[in-house]
This record gives structure tokens, C-alpha cells and sequence, in this order.
């Protein structure tokens, strides 16, 4: 099959996929396609780069620079953001005012640019970061979250995983290699790394919703979306295998294992049997780790003792760090001849820039003290995910494996940074879980959650509460 004939052929599947996903009881904003093209943008390429009018690998000049292109169209899916933002303003507000360690974590961005080495672009990256969280607020305010949540991972999964499929198996363009020389899948992003991340989000909203569809045997036209969300998640799988990320597959695994257990009845009702599942996974790795099996999980992973070189970078970023309290600044330390220093310290690695561990790239950026905020969104977004549960198991269920995903992918790679679909997912769990499972949940009873199981459990109930009396 040539590229052209495949390219119609994967359109018109790709099409039928959006068909049969169709919901028409339910009723989202036209809006809600910002947030859609905005992954469809971090997933794949810049647009530049599909045009033909950018680099595909950046210079320390081009990192400097950017591109004019790009930041027209991100500037302008953000003004137009901000826009819907301002007409739901009363809902805006209720949500920002429940999610201090986000504010904070912006704001210590934004000061940072005081002592940046390149205040202008530190600047420009703290408004594009925006964007992340402005394309969220727009999902948590649609009229009906829940179905806004489920359109836009459909959306954007329809697009991104069939087509990388198809461009690694026609097309030059989704095959590429990296700086040591070997082949790699890189689908419709540009190294595999990306690819990877991708699809474990995408995948894993995919199983999300296949659960949950195979569970709701009453809803109506369920086949069709059933077919349609099972072809998505197969795709996902194939793609897992072919990127040849092995983080991006660990966290898929964990993600799934932590979806489909809280799914359970016996465990959904009880925050208890939640934070024995999340702790007996997480204790499992570290004890596997701690005990001498580093090796044997590495060599399982498809990976070197020394995690693929991440071992040596890590000690050449640590030696370039020049404040460990603030910091570079915000998204600033891969940039000027702080990046030639580390580049000519791993002349075996030239050209990376990233630390490949999401906790060590916030140290570099925003030092110890965006570390400490990182730690506070961690934990606020854990205890949310955990206590949306009383509204709704299935929203608490699919947030809590992201935030897992997000703490075991972003121990190899850097998945703490703007753009970055695993990031955004993790502000989705800190912003909205609570607020989505009790807009989702007001039609029924709450499951009862004995009291002093979850420590902050009055207080979310309270803001859930107050999302939909006061936001609406």
C-alpha cells in the first residue's frame, strides 16, 4: 500500500472511529475543541515543522529564538482560552480559589524571571505554560465535565494514534534515529520519548473508558462506542510496542493496574483499601530497587544499568547547577552557555535537553523551592483523586492512575515541564477531580466515606459542593 492510499485509508477508519464514538445526550461547548487542538499540538509536531518552515532538531539558537509560527498559534489558541475562560469567569474563579499550590507554583514561575539568565524567554515559556492550565480550566467548566473529559481524550486519540501507526509503517516520516545512531519509532512526534508519553495518556483514558463502558451494560448505543474506544486502546498498545519506551510502558502498566483496582467495588467505596493499593505498588518497586534488583528490572525494561545513559547526565546537570534554592528560572536552565557546559561534559549525549527525571528538571529550573511546591501539588492532587471517590469512582479511579503514572513516569523522564501531556494530566487530577466527580455525582448519592479516613475529605466535599452551587 503506498503512503497516499494508506493516508485515505487511515482517514476513513479514522472517521468511523468519531462516528461511532458519538454522543448525542450529551451536549459540550464548541469551546472545547481548544483544548483538543492544544493536545493535538504537544502530542505530535510544532506546526512549523509540519509546514516545512522549522528545524526538527533545535540548535541552542533555535532554543533561544523559537519559532515565530509557533508562538502565533499557541498565542492565539491561548487568547482564545482565555476568552471562554472570561465568559465562565464565576466558574473560573470557584475552581483557582480550591488550588493554592498551583497558584504558587505559577507565581514562583513568573517571579523567577528576575534572576533568569534570559528574562524574555523565561517569560515567553511562563505565558505558553499558561496555556496548560487554561486549556483545563476549560474542561472542568464545560456544563457536563465528565462527557467534555471523555470527548477530548477521544478527540485527540482518534487523531494521534492512528496516524502515528500509520506513518511508522508507510511513511519516512514517522521513522526516524537517535543521536547514537539506532532506528527509532517516532510516529507523528518527533523522537520516541514523546511518542511514548503520548500514547500512555491517550491509552490509558482509552482503558478508562472500555472499563467503565463494559460495566454500564444498560447505557444506550453502548456497542458502537465500546468498538470504537476498544480500536483506540488497541492502537495505544500496538504503539507502546513499537515506540520502545520502556518509562512510557511502566507507567501504562502501573496506571492500569491502579485504574482497574480502585474500579472495584469492594476498593472504590473504601479510601482506605485505595491508599493500600497505591502504597503496596509503589513499596513493591522501591523494595525491588533497594534489594539488588535494579539490574534485572533495568535489563526488563530494555534497558542498561546505567538507564540508557540518564545515570550520566544526571551527575553532568548536577554540576552545572549555580543557585539550588531558586534555581535557573522558570524552564531556563537548557539555554546559553549553560547548555554548552553540560553538552561538552556528555559528548556522548550531545544535543539532550532534558535531565530525564521530572524531580531533578524542577530543581534545575526552580530549585529547591519548586520542588517543594511540585511536592505540594503531588500531594493535593493524591488526596483529590482519592476523595472524589465520594462522588464518583470512576472520575477518582482514572485521576489517581494519573498521578501515579505522572510519579513513576517522571522518575527517568522529565515529565514535570510545560507542553508536556503527563503534566497536564496531572493539573487536570489537582484542578478538577473533585469539583468533576461532584458535578458528575450530584444526581446521586454520595458514597458514604467513614469519617477521619481522609483527612482533608470535609474540605473537598465542602469546595465540590461549592463548585456547583456557586460556580453554575
Amino acid at each position: 500500500m503506498t503512503g497516499s492510499l494508506a493516508f485515505l485509508a487511515f482517514t476513513i477508519g479514522i472517521a468511523g472511529l468519531f462516528y461511532l464514538d458519538r454522543d448525542d445526550t450529551v451536549h459540550t461547548s464548541k469551546g472545547l475543541w481548544l483544548p483538543v487542538m492544544w493536545l493535538w499540538i504537544v502530542g505530535s509536531r510544532p506546526v512549523s515543522i509540519w509546514l516545512g518552515a522549522g528545524p526538527a532538531d533545535q540548535t541552542p539558537t533555535q532554543l533561544l529564538e523559537g519559532s515565530p509560527l509557533d508562538r502565533f498559534v499557541f498565542q492565539v489558541l491561548l487568547a482564545a482560552g482565555i476568552y471562554v475562560l472570561y465568559r465562565r469567569r464565576k466558574q473560573t474563579t470557584a475552581f483557582l480559589r480550591t488550588n493554592w499550590p498551583i497558584l504558587a507554583y505559577f507565581a514562583f514561575g513568573l517571579v523567577s524571571v528576575l534572576w533568569a539568565d534570559f528574562p524574555d524567554v523565561t517569560f515567553k515559556r511562563w505565558i505558553k505554560a499558561i496555556g496548560d492550565l487554561v486549556m483545563v480550566l476549560i474542561v472542568v467548566t464545560e456544563s457536563e465535565p465528565l462527557a467534555a473529559l471523555r470527548r477530548v481524550f477521544a478527540r485527540a486519540g482518534f487523531i494521534l494514534l492512528p496516524y502515528s501507526v500509520m506513518l511508522i509503517k508507510y511513511s519516512v516520516i514517522g521513522r526516524g534515529y537517535d543521536p547514537d545512531g539506532m532506528p527509532m519509532n517516532t510516529g507523528v512526534t518527533t523522537n520516541k520519548n514523546t511518542l511514548g508519553v503520548v500514547t500512555f495518556v491517550l491509552a490509558l483514558a482509552a482503558l478508562w473508558r472500555v472499563w467503565t463502558l463494559l460495566r454500564e451494560k444498560r447505557l444506550e448505543h453502548r456497542g458502537r462506542r465500546l468498538l470504537a474506544q476498544s480500536v483506540l486502546l488497541a492502537f495505544g498498545v500496538v504503539l507502546l510496542v513499537q515506540a520502545h519506551s520502556a518509562t512510557s510502558v511502566a507507567s501504562f502498566g502501573l496506571g492500569a493496574v491502579v485504574l482497574l483496582a480502585t474500579s472495584l467495588p469492594i476498593i472504590g467505596r473504601r479510601p482506605s483499601a485505595v491508599h493500600a493499593v497505591v502504597l503496596t505498588i509503589v513499596l513493591a518497586g522501591a523494595f525491588a530497587v533497594l534489594s539488588g534488583g535494579k539490574t534485572e528490572i533495568a535489563h526488563a525494561l530494555g534497558r542498561e544499568e546505567n538507564l540508557t545513559g540518564r545515570t550520566d547526565i544526571w551527575a553532568a546537570v548536577l554540576r552545572g547547577v549555580d543557585n539550588p534554592l531558586l534555581g535557573a528560572g522558570f524552564e531556563s536552565f537548557w539555554l546559553g552557555t549553560r547548555l554548552l557546559r553540560v553538552w561538552s561534559g556528555l559528548s556522548q549525549y550531545m544535543h539532550v535537553n532534558e535531565a530525564h527525571n521530572g524531580y531533578l528538571e524542577m530543581y534545575l529550573n526552580l530549585g529547591w523551592v519548586g520542588v517543594a511546591l511540585l511536592a505540594a501539588i503531588l500531594v493535593t492532587a493524591y488526596k483529590r483523586a482519592v476523595a472524589a471517590f465520594r462522588w464518583n469512582p470512576e472520575i477518582g479511579a482514572l485521576m489517581l492512575a494519573f498521578v501515579a503514572g505522572a510519579v513513576v513516569y517522571s522518575g527517568t523522564e522529565a515529565g514535570f515541564r510545560m507542553l508536556n501531556p503527563i503534566w497536564i494530566c496531572l493539573l487536570l487530577a489537582q484542578v478538577g477531580a473533585v469539583g468533576m466527580a461532584g458535578t458528575a455525582g450530584r444526581a446521586s448519592q454520595p458514597l458514604r466515606i467513614p469519617a477521619g479516613q481522609v483527612s482533608d475529605s470535609t474540605l473537598d466535599q465542602n469546595a465540590a459542593e461549592s463548585l456547583w452551587w456557586n460556580g453554575r
